[in-house]
């Protein structure tokens, strides 16, 4: 399918990742979208509802109901959490689905109840889902129906530790991670404590010990260790519109060092396009991959003997979402990786 050209349909495309959605795919040189829905926004063209996106030739708006699925050959989901297993089991059969919500990434539908407070509507759909964090899935995403693209934190989180703690170089207890996100990670409804004077000139923690995304990296953390992983997570919301800070604190595994965790970070991404270790004592920032669907990440001793300091960096709205979805998609349909995401970091 190298050369075709897919009718894809971004389903909640008026929210910060489904506008993402479109402009990655612009630039991508298989992308044709058919079809965009926005139930607030139906009706509408795509320039109204997003300023930068007035002078694309791209479809109007509509609802779901009224969307044409029946020639797509891929459709993104960028709807809120808690919505998205009903519409899925919905979709044509032939349909491609890669879902940027919540709705398919935790495996036990059990414990889906437990963190979303209500019980999983599409279990079946559940059993073929592929959990897609790209760099460590390929195999399973590229037979796959149904994509449950991770979620931003969880993204920026698992890249670092998934090769650590599969080779048994640290602890796969009392891993604490310290996440910073900007705001478009809250989404783009109307909300009091996202104003301008809420937010700007502070900091604040929110989901403190009880976010919804601590079960899918402890999910991801368990299967590359081998056993049940537990995590302290506090996310912290940053007067910035886009990227995500993660500073991880782990134990080394008896006989490891810092040396050997770089070792093995080198081994895992050492020929990946888009995630990167940064020369030794260089530390991540957000400005590095503002705008890409790069990680950024590197690995420092800590001064109190057997620990280590992790640092990694993603954009949440590419990596975090839209660019990892479209990754996904480009595996899926055995593309060029790479295509569409060739994307230098903006700067300042």
């Amino acid at each position: 399918m190298v050369n075709q050209k897919l009718n894809i349909a971004i389903i909640g495309a008026s929210g910060y990742t489904g506008a993402e959605l479109v402009r990655i795919l612009l630039g991508h040189p298989q992308a044709n979208i058919v079809a965009l829905t926005g139930d607030s926004q139906a009706g509408k063209e795509a320039g109204e509802v997003y300023a930068h996106l007035r002078f694309k030739k791209l479809p109007k708006l509509t609802t779901l109901e009224e969307a044409d699925l029946s020639r797509v050959d891929v459709v993104f989901c960028c709807l809120p959490h808690g919505t998205t297993q009903p519409v899925v089991a919905n979709l044509p059969g032939h349909v491609k689905v890669i879902d940027l919500s919540a709705d398919f990434r935790l495996s036990d539908p059990q414990a889906y109840a437990k963190w979303y407070g209500h019980a999983h509507q599409a279990v079946e759909l559940q059993r073929e889902a592929v959990y897609g964090l790209t760099e460590h899935a390929r195999e399973a995403i590229k037979k796959a129906r149904i994509i449950a693209n991770p979620g931003c934190y969880p993204t920026c989180a698992q890249l670092p530790l998934v090769p650590l703690l599969k080779a048994g170089l640290v602890k796969h207890e009392g891993i604490i991670i310290d996440a910073k996100s900007g705001v478009t990670g809250a989404g783009r409804s109307a909300k009091q404590a996202n104003l301008f004077t809420e937010l700007n000139d502070g900091i604040s923690a929110y989901g403190i010990a009880n976010h919804r995304h601590t079960p899918e990296i402890e999910q991801g953390l368990s299967l590359a260790a081998g056993k049940p992983a537990y995590v302290t997570f506090t996310p912290h919301l940053m007067p910035m519109n886009r990227g995500i800070l993660s500073t991880i604190y782990v134990q080394y595994a008896s006989g490891a060092g810092i040396h050997g965790l770089r070792s093995a970070l080198e081994e895992a991404y050492s020929f990946e396009p888009f995630v990167h270790l940064l020369p030794e004592g260089v530390a991540p920032t957000t400005h590095q991959v503002r705008g890409t669907n790069d990680c950024v990440m590197n690995v420092f001793a800590d001064r109190i003997d057997g620990r280590a300091i992790i640092v990694s960096a993603i954009d949440n709205l590419v990596k975090g979402a839209s660019g990892q979805a479209v990754q996904n998609m480009n595996v899926v349909f055995g593309f060029e990786e790479t295509a569409g995401l060739q994307l230098t970091a903006v700067f300042p």
